[in-house]
């Protein structure tokens, strides 16, 4: 077993060592459970929770842990399919197989991840399993041991060296535990920087290729499909509106994205208004919005029947701009308005 106050394997009894005059309890790590949750339009999703047991040396998928919908896969001919590889490698990759290390390979891994000091000065994001606004990827992390469990969870704040944790694990269990394949593929803080005018690569700020949106009823129940479809590389925008995108457009489409902070929607501090207030209706309307980057980075965000808290500021002037209620602003009902005004206010004032 492996002391994470020593950060040296050990084998004591009853779980207590002499250092000097001093008695120690030694906090044995038991087992570590990664669970993540990949969110590609509604519906369209994967959840998996990879078990690593120290105890037996073995780590295996918790297959009866697989989240509702996943096997759901339907795409229109007018959307971008990104996303569709990606879903269907992860779905894939969780399997029954047990795989299984020795006990100097188990303290050799434990000594490494103590090494890594992942979640030094590491506070989790406020987490749960039902969200009313939910990003692309989010992880729990916990770590049991003889003295409890320690519970870690992010979506947007990524621990220290989880690059380097996900290629040790890679290296250890021969397959790639963490997706950082795939992470490159998507438009998080791990390896890109939002800000409020787009997506950056390092100093490169990605073209942007298609904007897709999805308002639909949640109760009677609607399948989610597009309402809109803007492709700035066919040029063309479907669905609400069917017309060709000109350079007009474009400047118009990229200078709303700015001026409402759109790109950084995905980020907590544009979830306030959702996480200080309930709707009245939680069976009313979902939608999703999402858009893909150069390379087929994906950006994107789905709500449950709320939203960030500049999105009626952003729908009421595509409303002013169109003359039509593209964004749906009338399906929030008045004090929610209010409410999206004081934050959003708040945001861009």
């Amino acid at each position: 077993m492996f002391c994470i106050i020593c950060k040296i394997p050990l084998v004591s009894v009853n779980n207590y060592i002499k250092l000097g005059e001093d008695i120690i309890k030694l906090i044995m790590i038991e087992k570590i459970e990664i669970t993540q949750r990949f969110n590609f339009k509604r519906l369209n999703r994967h959840y998996e929770c990879f078990t690593i047991d120290f105890v037996n040396n073995m780590a295996y998928y918790k297959i009866s842990e697989r989240g509702s919908g996943d096997k759901f896969l339907e795409e229109s001919s007018l959307c971008d399919d990104s996303w569709i590889d990606i879903l269907v490698d992860l779905r894939r990759g969780m399997t029954s197989d047990i795989h299984r290390f020795t006990s100097k390979q188990s303290d050799e891994l434990l000594y490494a991840i103590e090494a890594l000091d992942l979640f030094d000065d590491f506070s989790s994001e406020e987490f749960s399993y039902f969200e009313k606004l939910e990003m692309i990827y989010s992880c729990i992390l916990i770590i049991y041991s003889t003295d409890g469990y320690e519970e870690y969870s992010f979506k947007n704040s990524f621990p220290k060296n989880w690059t380097v944790f996900g290629e040790l694990l890679k290296d250890f269990f021969k397959f790639d535990v963490l997706h950082l394949n795939y992470q490159m593929k998507m438009a998080t803080p791990l390896y890109y920087t939002l800000k409020s005018d787009g997506v950056y690569l390092e100093n490169h700020k990605l073209d942007i290729k298609i904007i897709e949106f999805g308002h639909y009823r949640c109760y009677p129940y609607e399948m989610p499909n597009p309402r809109l479809i803007i492709n700035f590389k066919d040029k063309s925008i479907r669905g609400y509106i069917d017309k060709t995108l000109t350079g007009d457009d474009e400047e118009l489409i990229l200078g709303l994205l700015e001026r409402y902070h759109v790109y950084l929607w995905t980020q907590n501090d544009y979830h306030l208004k959702s996480d200080a207030n309930d709707p009245e209706d939680l069976e009313g309307y979902d939608w999703y919005l999402e858009m893909v980057f150069e390379g087929g980075v994906i950006w994107h965000i789905f709500g449950y029947n709320d939203y960030p808290d500049t999105y009626v500021h952003l729908a009421r002037e595509v409303s002013d701009i169109t003359g039509m209620d593209l964004l749906e602003m009338n399906t929030i009902d008045g004090e929610n308005i209010k409410l999206f005004e004081k934050y959003g206010n708040a945001k861009l004032n």
